[in-house]
């Protein structure tokens, strides 16, 4: 049973529309695209956790064979609704034990989507579900904040990422159990799987359960799995991944 939180049918109905102005923009989904499309190559690509398809479809769009893993029937359900499952195959399954029919060039994480497995093992485990995908000389692309720890007051335990009149948002730590809250009120849209309120001209709440990692920790599962790190960069336009840098791209091989 995995740990991952499951979206509602209506998160997944209102996902699209909550990340539609950023997430799946051109200037975020080109490079993202072009990315990923350099590593499949010729060959199959596989997207854990699908969604509702913001980065697979379109990459299937430009030619290249994608296929899917989602937990949530619901997430699923909206992808359909934008290509058929003979244009982009979509297994309802976690990502961490998951497995689909035939080898693959390229799998790939992002949007943080890792970090939804709440424990190491199932992380762990994650890796090593990509490697059996993986043809030999294949990549593992995980897209990942990196924890802003070093942004928390001493003995605070909460930091901001969004302030907007539109959104709210903010994480809260577990430095234990490597847990992080990320916590969402949002006007007029919505919000995280979590608890909801609010209507029209209101605030809708939500909040959602991640458990993070450090890219060193990445690392190690990737070697406990047969995989090398080869490249690791600050976003998908490659700038140099470095020690301010919120976020990284990371790709690990399978050797030839």
């Amino acid at each position: 049973m995995t740990t991952s939180e499951l979206w509602s049918r209506a998160a997944a109905e209102r996902y699209d529309a909550e990340e539609e102005n950023e997430m799946a923009s051109a200037a975020v989904l080109g490079p993202t695209l072009d990315f990923l499309a350099e590593l499949a190559g010729e060959g199959r690509a596989l997207e854990f956790a699908v969604g509702t398809g913001r980065v697979a479809v379109p990459l299937r769009e430009r030619g290249v064979p994608v296929a899917g893993i989602e937990l949530s029937e619901h997430m699923a359900a909206v992808l359909r609704r934008k290509a058929d499952e003979d244009t982009l195959p979509v297994t309802i399954g976690d990502m961490a034990t998951t497995v689909v029919p035939g080898e693959f060039t390229l799998v790939y994480l992002v949007y943080n989507t890792i970090s939804n497995l709440l424990t190491q093992d199932e992380q762990v485990e994650c890796f090593r579900n990509a490697a059996r995908h993986l043809s030999p000389g294949g990549r593992f692309v995980i897209e990942l904040g990196v924890p802003p720890l070093r942004f928390l007051p001493p003995g605070q335990v909460a930091v901001p990422f969004d302030v907007s009149e539109r959104h709210l948002g903010f994480d809260t730590f577990d430095l234990v159990e490597q847990i992080l809250v990320s916590h969402h009120f949002t006007r007029d849209g919505s919000g995280s799987p979590g608890t909801e309120s609010g209507g029209d001209g209101r605030y809708r709440r939500g909040n959602s359960r991640h458990r993070y990692a450090w890219p060193a920790e990445l690392d190690l599962m990737a070697r406990i799995a047969g995989l090398d790190l080869e490249r690791r960069v600050a976003d998908w336009d490659g700038t140099p991944f470095g020690p301010d840098s919120p976020k990284h791209i990371s790709v690990w091989r399978k050797p030839s």
